[in-house]
């Protein structure tokens, strides 16, 4: 018995590594093995790392394939020891959805016999759809597996029953690796689940998308260079050299073609080369050609050791050529299962042969459609396929390979990443259980958050537009205010208007926070489809997310307060500029935040900005400018210090007023504000007497009748400091940032119930 290595190193070019493409190969003898005994699985994982080191100089591990068949006269029986079979069984899902509701179904039981089959849990309001049926089969590593339906038929949701995509206690039934229960995070972890929307980042490039999937399911061990050598080698694989440099594009800019598109998303989830690969739909809204090479593109993934299992609508004949296995439903049942090149047979069985001159799986499609229009429906058929299976198994030699092919899930995993696939994991034998075996996240936290923050930061200054407009919106807002409020002085009515430019500028910061509303709206399907299968942490991508949009609040932040302090004449010097200026930015933070945990909630655009807009509005309401603290109802108070613009608002009060010497009311000037306000000062003056004799306090022209503090008293501001304003603004800001972690917590799991 001797063991073979069968390495794959296809050199390009400067000697970059062709991790998948299995055409080319290159044998090493690796050594003879005594006759009475085999090597363990510890010394071939030895040899793999030592042969490596001696060919390459490095242990790295890459794209290998381990071969552990046996050199005897006498073969084995088996033409290759597949390392990998996922079996699932009598998988069912249903659900319920609700009846038309009429009087005559309303005023009538529902009994059998009378309209749909009443099944355990049906009311007159509710009914269970079926939409899995039993369903039962297998895929092995090297094979391409096909789903194959109409619409409705099950496939979408097949895949996402086999993907865990599905809540444990609603998917009845078994699925296996190797004969083992699989874990969900273990399949997380080993597998990927490409959608059938391609959901990328319009500005980044087909090679820049690539590698931020490297940096992000690719360890931090393993070199920069090698990461982009790995890319390299996935961009010639998915055949997209051409358009490498080429940005991915969307409505307003053009970039690849949709073929190309379809091509990149598969690329990012299986930069990892995971062990299993489903798709849901990966040819849908492809011409022949570009579905073609998609498919091809499968087939050399399926080769290098994956599991590959995708849905497709209808392949063409090109495509039917390289599946290995196809599985056919019919409104959640199986109708057939099996390699295409017995379909002929199959259907010649059933009493309907396929003409030569027809595609396979269009007639077999058409067959099962006129079936389901039928009294009958395709009974007939789920019965003979039942049949079949059976008589084909009889026939079978019994002699059959166990699921595991000798190796337990621990083993073939280990193998699996002594050849370099899952290069996030390890080869250590110290661990107990396979789920142990690869860590959860390729990279530790910071390196996801610089990563995400890197990625972020590229896609936005692409699109410097954006930014430009919020920035000529503040200055606008800025210009406008500052015009119309400008240099205000110190009389009783600059006081007013003090007020009213207080209470619009504090609001503004937070309605022109509204922008930041559509940022993770356009991003969620992406979050979620990243981090359904672990490439990085919600944490990581909350402050990636706070982080980013910093810079720009700052910015925004210094230009809307060195607009306004200086041109509206407010008080308190360069200090109170610069307190000024905190207080905006704390300002911005905070709305930023909440308009941020409104879109982790709500579903469109649309209705978040409705949302925002009035939860603002009332916000401005009870900030205490329109209605002092205590003359709001007790009712209402707690809404008062709930409002986010309280606290600034409240804030910027005691920046400007908070000096005792400064007076804004002086002897006649008491009167402006009431009917007395018109009559002339020398009748004011001799009121001013009348009143000092009155009062026996001498009050003149030049008296200072109301300071800042006074106001300060006057608006009720007497219960927190500027600073604790400050403080609690900025508090609200991280309060939000909370929220939205708890809100991708919760609100991501894209799981069917």
């Amino acid at each position: 018995m001797m063991s073979r290595i069968v390495a794959e190193n296809m050199l390009q070019g400067g000697g970059s590594v062709q991790f998948y493409d299995q055409r080319v190969q290159q044998s090493m003898e690796m050594s003879q093995a005594s006759a009475y005994s085999s090597p363990t699985l510890g010394q071939l994982l030895k040899r793999v790392g030592d042969v490596r080191k001696e060919v390459t100089g490095d242990e790295t591990p890459v794209h290998r394939v381990l071969d552990m068949s046996s050199s005897d006269n006498q073969s084995i029986g088996s033409p290759h020891a597949l390392p990998f079979v996922l079996s699932f069984n009598n998988l069912t899902y249903s659900v319920k959805v609700r009846r038309k509701i009429t009087i005559p179904a309303i005023l009538r039981r529902p009994t059998l016999g009378a309209g749909d089959p009443v099944v355990s849990g049906d009311n007159v309001f509710t009914r269970t759809k079926v939409l899995l049926d039993n369903i039962s089969g297998e895929a092995r590593d090297g094979e391409i597996v096909a789903v194959l339906g109409a619409s409705g038929s099950g496939k979408s949701t097949l895949i996402d029953g086999l993907a865990n995509r599905i809540a444990k206690e609603s998917l009845k039934g078994t699925i296996t690796l190797n004969g083992e229960p699989l874990d969900s995070r273990l399949l997380k972890v080993i597998s990927a689940y490409v959608m059938q929307d391609d959901l990328l980042y319009p500005m980044l490039t087909v090679e820049e998308t690539l590698m931020f999937a490297a940096e992000f399911r690719l360890p931090r061990t393993l070199s920069k260079s090698k990461k982009k050598m790995r890319v390299q080698a996935l961009i010639d694989q998915l055949g997209l050299r051409n358009a490498a440099k080429t940005i991915i594009g969307d409505e307003g800019h053009r970039g690849v073609s949709g073929g190309e598109r379809r091509r990149v998303s598969i690329g990012i989830d299986i930069i990892h080369d995971p062990i299993i690969l489903f798709l849901d739909e990966p040819t849908s809204g492809l011409d022949s050609t570009s579905a073609f090479m998609v498919v091809k593109v499968l087939q050399r993934i399926a080769q290098s050791g994956s599991i590959v299992i995708m849905s497709i609508h209808q392949p063409s004949y090109r495509i039917l050529g390289l599946l290995d296995r196809m599985l056919f439903l019919s409104r959640g049942q199986t109708v057939y299962s099996g390699s295409p090149m017995n379909l002929p047979h199959f259907f010649a069985d059933f009493g309907h042969p396929i003409p030569d001159s027809e595609n396979r799986t269009e007639f077999a499609l058409d067959l099962i459609r006129e079936l389901e229009g039928s009294p009958g429906g395709t009974k007939s058929l789920v019965e003979f396929n039942k049949t079949w299976q059976n008589t084909k198994r009889s026939n079978q030699n019994p002699e059959i390979v166990t699921p595991s092919h000798g190796l337990s899930l621990k083993e073939a995993i280990s193998a699996s990443i002594s050849r370099g696939k899952l290069v996030s994991g390890t080869t250590s034998h110290d661990h107990t259980s396979p789920t142990s075996m690869v860590p959860t996240y390729a990279n530790p936290f910071w390196i996801e958050m610089l990563v995400l923050s890197k990625r972020s930061f590229t896609n936005s200054w692409r699109v410097p537009e954006l930014f430009g407009i919020r920035l000529g919106a503040i200055v606008v807002t800025g210009f406008i205010l500052a015009t119309m409020f400008w240099q205000l002085d110190d009389s009783p009515k600059g006081v007013q208007e003090r007020l009213g430019f207080f209470a619009f500028a504090m609001s503004t910061t937070f309605y022109t926070c509204a922008d930041a509303l559509p940022v993770f709206l356009q991003e969620r399907y992406i979050f979620m489809r990243e981090t359904a299968y672990n490439a990085y942490r919600r944490s990581s991508y909350c402050l990636s997310h706070a982080i980013v949009s910093l810079p720009a609040l700052i910015f925004l932040s210094f230009a809307f307060a060195a607009i306004t302090f200086w041109a509206v004449g407010l008080d308190g010097g360069f200090s109170g500029f610069l307190f000024y200026f905190a207080i905006i930015l704390a300002s911005f933070w905070a709305g930023n935040s909440f308009v941020t945990f409104l879109s982790g909630v709500v579903p469109s655009v649309m209705l978040g900005y409705t949302i925002v807009v009035a939860i603002l509005a009332y916000f401005l309401l009870f900030s205490g400018f329109f209605m002092n603290r205590d003359r709001i109802p007790p009712y209402w108070i707690w809404f008062h210090y709930l409002s986010l613009v309280k606290y600034p608002y409240e804030a910027v009060l005691q920046n400007e007023f908070d000096d005792p010497t400064k007076c804004f009311v002086k002897g006649i000037q008491m009167f402006d504000n009431s009917p007395l306000g018109n009559v002339p000062n020398a009748l004011k003056e001799r009121l001013l007497s009348t009143m000092s004799n009155t009062l026996n306090v001498k009050i003149t022209s030049s008296t200072c009748v109301t300071t800042g503090a006074d106001i300060l008293v006057q608006q009720g501001i007497t219960d927190l400091s500027k600073w604790n304003c400050l403080w609690i603004t900025i508090a609200w800001g991280f309060f939000f940032r909370v929220l939205f972690y708890f809100s991708l917590l919760l609100g991501s799991k894209n799981k069917r119930r």
